[in-house]
């Protein structure tokens, strides 16, 4: 199930409609429809400043958070697009700084979907293409100084990767791992067989001449198909170094290679100027929601008072495997010595590897309520919860929401105890979103 989200606003409702009854793409794979839908609208994406393009499977989201927090910090004004959104279309795209208005954005998406059905053919754009399309639109219309783009599928044939060399500063590639195969693994002639060469081989698409393209370190068939691409484009290719000695404010360890990333992209481009100082304090103020996210009083951690509420979006094995590190990183215990408990409230989609995932969670929690993702095809919570108990968790439960995952913590018998540990909900992004919904945070 696709993911429009809903607005209080009725002329973004009425354009989310339209979104809503665009279909995913299937088997049409390239850059020609996003390329007319540009045409029609005059090419916005020709008239942009500076842009950072960033591709990977995990942290490409967290090193557009860096990026921006940078460029802020030396006191430029930064538009980004990034994806997906955890409670309001709108996250998507950002206006030097500010996440564009219910009127704009309502005003954009009517003129890209009027373009795309204009004229002797309907172009037929997929929600992705209409989204990256509006974004590049309002870009080109506000005053900015530079532009943080994240990918959304792969890169070679994502839409944003209409882009063309004279707008990039630089490209970066975050952590691969195994993601969209049905759509990146896609039998093709010329390209890597091997699945995760490939993964690096769609991801390194945007690479584009004379433009520096820097990765972090992977792993060996990864990097010789990068480097393949880097050659092969004309992209002067750079190798990320790690900098443990930066102060973050992205909570993981994971997070240093995502900065360790966007560090590199700001020293290797050369349309900007960003002090040292601007790095060091762009760093520290970085903040990415659902990421690590320690959530704030509101109605949902009302439910369980007295604890640390910890929110995280990542929803594949790899994701899980940082928060895993990060669990063994940060024990705490009790003035006893005995380590605190973590009940944790997991929701995935059928469609990940919730197997894997429940795995690396499985020894860092006593207590797992599974719960559906609302509004999308979820991993059964039986399933979830039964693998689980399989897998050593002490009690397991099943609850149709996090409210109610919640109310069922709280009436255990065990969380009333003052400070008595943590609530975890983890799995996905959408159901990240619905925790923020129902704690009254939404991101700004």
């Amino acid at each position: 199930m696709k993911d429009f989200g809903r607005s209080d606003d009725p002329r973004v409702q009425a354009q989310l409609d339209r979104l809503s009854a665009l279909s995913v793409p299937q088997g049409r794979f390239g850059l020609e429809t996003i390329r007319a839908l540009m045409e029609r609208l005059g090419n916005p994406h020709r008239k942009l400043p500076p842009v950072f393009h960033v591709a990977g499977t995990n942290g490409k989201g967290s090193t557009c958070a860096f990026l921006r927090a940078m460029l802020e910090a030396q006191g430029y004004r930064v538009h980004v697009t990034t994806s997906p959104h955890l409670v309001r279309y709108n996250e998507r795209i950002r206006l030097a700084g500010e996440l564009i208005s219910d009127a704009a954005l309502a005003e954009v998406l009517v003129e890209v979907l009027d373009a795309s059905e204009q004229g002797d053919e309907d172009l037929g754009p997929s929600f992705f293409e209409v989204t990256i399309a509006a974004a590049f639109l309002a870009f080109s219309r506000t005053p900015a100084d530079v532009c943080v783009v994240e990918v959304g599928m792969g890169g070679r044939f994502d839409a944003t990767n209409v882009l063309e060399p004279e707008a990039l500063a630089a490209c970066g590639i975050a952590a691969l791992g195994l993601d969209h195969e049905r759509f990146l693994l896609a039998p093709e002639e010329g390209v890597p067989q091997e699945p995760m060469a490939r993964i690096a081989f769609e991801k390194a698409g945007i690479a584009k001449a004379g433009v520096p393209l820097i990765t972090i370190p992977q792993a060996d068939h990864e990097m010789q198909a990068i480097t393949d691409v880097a050659n092969r484009t004309s992209a002067p290719l750079h190798v990320a170094a790690p900098l443990p000695e930066y102060q973050l404010g992205i909570l993981g360890d994971h997070q240093i290679a995502n900065a360790s990333l966007a560090v590199a992209m700001i020293q290797q481009q050369k349309s900007l100027a960003v002090s040292q100082v601007a790095v060091r304090e762009g760093l520290l103020a970085a903040r990415w929601p659902a990421r690590l996210q320690y959530l704030q009083a509101g109605p949902l951690t009302r439910i369980i008072e007295g604890c640390d509420w910890l929110l995280d979006g990542g929803h594949n094995v790899q994701a899980a495997d940082a928060l895993a590190r990060h669990f063994e990183a940060h024990r705490e215990y009790r003035q006893t010595g005995s380590q605190m408990p973590r009940y944790a409230i997991i929701g995935l989609l059928e469609a990940k590897d919730w197997r894997g995932f429940i795995d690396r969670i499985a020894p860092h929690v006593c207590a797992l309520v599974a719960v559906p993702v609302p509004g999308h095809d979820s991993a059964s919570p039986l399933a979830l919860a039964a693998y689980a108990s399989g897998r050593g968790v002490p009690i397991v439960h099943t609850s149709g929401s996090i409210e109610a995952a919640a109310h069922w913590h709280s009436s255990s018998g065990r969380p009333g105890e003052p400070n008595y540990g943590e609530v975890l909900i983890a799995g996905s992004l959408y159901l990240a979103g619905e925790a923020l919904r129902l704690n009254d945070e939404l991101p700004d």
